[in-house]
Order: structure tokens, then sequence, then C-alpha cells
């Protein structure tokens, strides 16, 4: 019987036989506070973007402490022979973006968490341009899938994924073995949203809420002070 929110178990053993051994052979872990991840039910993991690698990284720390996750996916990716049937079967969530259909994205996501996955949100959208690689604002989606199912939202904080492949770059560094670090937080405490309609002044709080658990998590793995005021992407017209 498939567990809720994972795939079948030949996709799983696909998935875990090609990541699990590249991620333990290329990077030393060190998963900090991962019993602070529930084992069971919906959840909306959100977390800081420094890489393209970021996902399988996050992803092989999630399996292996009991959670499957559900990625937001760019929908041309399914239109991919081979490869949009492994991403469909994977779980993957199509993201329409710039399109009337992106609201279809969340909704699927929606229906994802009623059914007890663990959707994983980049809520920057993309790597940081941080020059000092902290977090950015944050865009609404979480905020607005939060509200929308009151489920819990646990922040986690990574370091590492950087090192082996700088946003920008084609060519990982794989020498000498670099190290990923996570921190996860307790869930953002959210509760003085409820009853409130998810109007647009809402649902910034609500991010800048999550955007600010993020950060201080990463604080604390990097031992640093974060900026005051998160970094704005520019706008290019």
């Amino acid at each position: 019987m498939r567990r809720p929110g994972w795939p079948s178990r030949f996709w799983v053993a696909v998935a875990v036989t090609i990541v699990k051994p590249i991620s333990w052979l290329l990077v030393r872990k060190d998963w900090r506070r991962a019993d602070r991840l529930p084992r069971t039910g919906g959840i909306i993991l959100v977390a800081n973007h420094l890489s393209w690698v970021d996902p399988v990284l996050i992803s092989h720390f999630l399996v292996n402490n009991g959670r499957w996750p559900t990625i937001l996916t760019k929908s041309g990716l399914f239109s991919v022979p081979l490869l949009g049937h492994a991403v469909r079967s994977l779980m993957a969530v199509p993201v329409h973006r710039g399109s009337a259909e992106a609201a279809l994205s969340l909704a699927e996501a929606e229906r994802r968490l009623a059914e007890g996955a663990c959707v994983l949100f980049y809520p920057e959208g993309t790597c940081t341009r941080d020059p000092d690689l902290w977090p950015m604002e944050g865009k609404t989606g979480a905020a607005r899938l939060a509200l929308a199912t009151g489920v819990p939202v646990i922040p986690v904080a990574h370091w590492g994924a950087q090192e082996i492949l700088p946003y920008g770059s084609k060519k990982p560094r794989l020498l000498p073995r670099k190290t990923f670090r996570t921190l996860t937080g307790p869930p953002v405490d959210l509760s003085k949203y409820e009853g409130r309609p998810p109007h647009a002044d809402v649902l910034r709080e609500v991010t800048a809420d999550i955007m600010a658990a993020i950060t201080a998590l990463l604080a604390e793995l990097r031992e640093e002070e974060p900026p005051k005021t998160p970094f704005k992407k520019p706008v290019h017209h």
C-alpha cells in the first residue's frame, strides 16, 4: 500500500538508488534538529535557496527522515519525453509561471497536503541574489497555501550547497568533499492570522514571518548576524 504523499515503491527505489549513493559519496552530512520534522500529516516545508543542487540535497535529508518531498517544478519539464514521465511519477507539481494557470499549481499542492504530503517550497522563487547569500524577500505562494490549509509550516535553513555548485555555474566543485548542513526549526507561529482574509497585505506579513524564521535558522547555522532587512531582487522591465 502506498504511503500518503509518496510515489509508488518502484519510483521511490529508482530515486533512492540514484540520489543516495551520489549524495553520500560527494557530501558530508550535518543534519540538525531533524526531530522537529513531523513524520506524518500534511506539512509545508520552506527553505532558503542557494544552488540548483538544493532540491537533491534537501530531498535526501527529507527521505532519510521519513518524508517524501512534493516539489513544485517548472511545467516545461513535464512535456520532455521520458523526463516528463519520471517527474510526474515522482509526484512533482507543475508550476505554470506567468500564466492564468498559475493558481492551478497551488490548488494541486493544496490537494496533496490534504492527502498528507510534504510540499517543499522555496519562497524566494529562485536562488538568492543577496551578495552574502542571505535569504531575499519571499513570494506569497507558501503563505497563501498555509492560510488556506492550516497545515504546519516547517522552516529549514541549509548551508553548503553553494560550495558544490555556486549559482550561475555549470561546473560542480566536488573536491574537496563539502559539508551540507541543515537546521530544522519549529513550526512558524501563524496563529495571529487565523480568521483574517488572505488580502495582499496579510500575505506579505505571513511571508515576512516565514522568511524571518528561515533567516534566523540560517544565522544560527552560520553563526553570523543576518542583515536587518532582506535583500530585494531587482525588477527588470
